[in-house]
């Protein structure tokens, strides 16, 4: 039995889990990122994960054939250094060389987009698909691409970051810089600047009414008007879900994925939001249904980047 880890590096968590060659998850262990203790307190840390879960597990470390690490910020994969992540302050760390170094295993690293994308590929939502694409929907839009057997992440290049393609010209002013990225439209953010604008203009609407009682609005209660009928909220969610459509178009007629699978926390709307946006996709998609691919929610949920980061070896 082969056995690989997958360490998700967040800016809370660092979370590794032991996985087996049929990608299922048999362990877990974390500790808390604490990025302002430094890089070497968190790639010990990484080796200590490490560590507790082939002790946990009765094997020796000759048994894991790989460590795979999901981190945020962009990479140059070939040498294993993390070129740049802003949350951590991290510029230019060697982060696979380090791990490797502390572990004795051989480590890859890639952006944790990509590994939650090739999680959800070998192990969940599009795991009977032969390409895919995962746009996660929360506080930014992150995105990974499946195509051809192997993650679409060509060298030289923090490709594909699909949260900064322009989906409205000269729109939002986006996180990033320029202005009307997709992230500035389609991320929970977003949902919320838009929210509130709209009790600014209707103070009679039930998204003005939760701020009167001092909740602030988010993603659930947003949603949760719009279904309880209020009509600002409503005609929001019709313009989030119809931007949403136009653009999963766009993703499907550059990269032509069978499957686009939805991820972050909007996933828990589920099989209505679903419908909703595939029905506002296939007017974008060249050729309409016929060449529409699946909308899946995701089904891993935080575990895709662990499992997807243990697949590395044989993906990357």
């Amino acid at each position: 039995m082969n056995y690989t880890i997958g360490i998700d590096l967040g800016g809370t968590n660092v979370v590794a889990g032991l996985v087996d060659e049929e990608y299922r998850l048999l362990d877990k262990a974390a500790v808390k990122t604490q990025a302002q203790l430094g890089f070497d307190y968190i790639t010990d840390n990484m080796a200590k994960l490490t560590a507790t879960l082939l002790e946990r597990a009765g094997l020796a470390k000759e048994q894991v054939s790989s460590i795979g690490i999901g981190s945020p910020g962009a990479m140059d994969r070939a040498s294993g250094t993390l070129i740049f992540a802003g949350n951590l302050d991290w510029h230019n760390v060697p982060l696979g060389p380090a791990v490797e170094k502390k572990t004795g295993i051989r480590t890859l690293i890639a952006n944790d987009a990509d590994c939650a994308a090739l999680g959800e590929f070998v192990a969940g939502a599009a795991a009977e698909d032969e390409s895919m694409a995962l746009i996660t929907i929360g506080t930014g839009v992150g995105s990974g691409i499946v195509t051809g057997g192997h993650l679409f992440s060509p060298a030289g290049s923090c490709a594909p970051e699909l949260g900064h393609v322009s989906l409205v010209a000269g729109g939002e002013q986006c996180t990033c810089g320029r202005r009307g990225c997709a992230e500035a439209y389609l991320s929970f953010s977003a949902l919320i600047r838009d929210a509130n604008r709209a009790a600014d203009a209707d103070p009679q609407s039930s998204l003005a009414r939760l701020r009167e009682k001092g909740e602030a609005l988010n993603g659930k209660n947003i949603f949760d008007c719009a279904k309880q009928g209020d009509p600002a909220a409503k005609a929001l969610i019709d313009r989030f879900i119809g931007l949403m459509g136009e653009f999963f178009g766009d993703v499907e007629n550059a990269f032509g994925v069978r499957s686009i699978v939805i991820g972050g926390g909007i996933s828990k709307e589920g099989d209505w939001f679903c419908r909703r946006v595939y029905e506002a996709m296939v007017p974008y998609v060249f050729a309409g249904e016929r060449y529409a691919p699946k909308l899946r929610m995701a089904q891993l949920g935080n575990d895709a980047g662990v499992i997807g980061a243990a697949a590395l070896e044989r993906y990357l």
